[in-house]
């Protein structure tokens, strides 16, 4: 063999040998990020530092950090709230409106400067949820049902609906109880010396319409009937134009934010997602691909949600899933204002940025600069202070119920 023929084949095991080491390098690089064996790590949560830290802290301007809010602009005739739409700092007092708010067509971000006050400024308190629901005026439709002698529990629940719904909207009967004297769930061993049938004038779904309300009546008087009752139904047209009004309001200070990390190089699994998040102080929750950082009252919505794939979550082998982006949702009308929703969103999504080397964006890819950030820390603090008057507090049941 010749000395040329030699240094071919040299030449041709260098080549292969940098093509071997070039797919290896390639695929350590390109496998997704694994979670650690590390002990686990108590959750950052406590103390928390103020609202005005955190969004001064979190910068979004440099090229690895950018964000944005998603919040569509609301459609021209809402007839229901079903998307996102946006506070305004400047919306309009209460009156009957019989057209879209124009408190909704103002933009979500200007340029203002962030207000130094703390968040937790307002009347509004940590919810109560021991108890379910009760029907409210204030967004419910109720027929009382006069009784002629007191009716035991048992046979109200024998006759009564056996859903808690007509068509999409929340529909309960209660009872005023004659130990307690208050207006409660039917139970059994009961007596009740009157009852009230209830349905939810409006939701995310949309107002309280004439179907809807026929439907109640007939359930309500059939009801009515079996337990020997005299019920009155307030007027349709009445009804439905208070449904209309509440769900216009609604459609006009309904807000639902959003960031999307995505990775900036390697992809994550699943596991270095929820290990992250863990440290945030992220719990698993019920659905595949979704965590929460919880409020600390039992049943209340979470203050912030993560989600992921929910595919690369249940896969076979979770290690080898890729994901490639997370999002982070702030429900504004679920979370009451004490636990400073929107800081800990930011604060989450910074510290996850920064952890797991991840660009945050919204939907589009745009970026919001910190001064946008700020200034939807002003317009949030109107809206909550605009559902404050209404009575309708961000993260109170009834609150809860309407924007759902």
């Amino acid at each position: 063999m010749s000395s040329f023929q030699i240094g071919l084949a040299i030449a041709g095991g260098v080549v292969l040998v940098a093509v071997v080491a070039h797919s290896t390098w390639t695929t350590r690089k390109n496998k997704p990020r694994q979670a650690q064996d590390l002990p686990p790590a108590e959750p950052m949560l406590e103390p928390m530092p103020s609202a005005e830290s955190l969004l001064r802290e979190a910068s979004f301007d440099t090229p690895s950090m950018q964000s944005s809010a998603s919040m569509p602009s609301p459609v021209e005739e809402p007839s229901g709230f079903a998307q996102v739409h946006q506070p305004s700092s400047d919306a309009a007092p209460f009156e009957h409106r019989s057209g879209p708010s124009e408190a909704s067509t103002q933009p979500m971000v200007s340029a203002i400067e962030i207000d130094t006050r703390p968040w937790s400024d307002g009347p509004a308190e940590l919810p109560t949820l021991e108890k379910p629901p009760a029907l409210d005026a204030l967004i419910d439709v109720i027929a009382p049902i006069e009784l002629d002698s007191p009716t035991s529990g048992d046979a109200a629940l024998a006759v009564a609906p056996t859903t808690a719904r007509v068509g999409s909207k929340f529909f309960t009967i209660e009872g005023l109880n004659v130990q307690t004297g208050e207006w409660l769930p039917l139970r059994l061993g009961q007596r009740y010396s009157a009852f009230q049938a209830g349905m939810q004038l409006a939701n995310r779904t949309g107002a309280l319409n004439e179907i809807e309300y026929s439907e109640f009546v007939m359930k309500v008087q059939t009801f009515a009937d079996a337990t020997n009752g005299q019920v009155e139904f307030p007027d349709m047209l009445e009804a439905v134009a208070r449904a209309r009004e509440l769900d216009q309001f609604a459609s006009a200070h309904d807000a639902q934010l959003s960031f999307t990390l995505r990775a900036t190089r390697a992809a994550w699994s699943p596991g270095y997602v929820q290990q992250n998040a863990a440290r945030l102080g992220f719990i698993p929750g019920v659905i595949p691909g979704r965590m929460v950082l919880p409020a600390p009252v039992v049943g209340a919505s979470p203050i912030v949600v993560l989600s992921f794939d929910p595919q690369a979550a249940m896969a076979e082998d979770p290690a080898q899933s890729a994901v490639r982006e997370i999002n982070l949702s702030l429900d504004v009308p679920h979370v009451v204002r004490t636990e400073e929703p929107f800081a800990r969103l930011c604060h989450a999504a910074r510290e996850l940025a920064k952890a797991m080397d991840g660009t945050i964006t919204d939907d589009h890819g745009q970026a919001l600069s910190d001064a946008a950030i700020r200034a939807i820390d002003t317009d949030l603090r109107t809206l909550y202070n605009t559902l404050d008057a209404r009575d309708l507090s961000a993260g109170s049941p009834q609150a809860r119920r309407l924007f759902s």
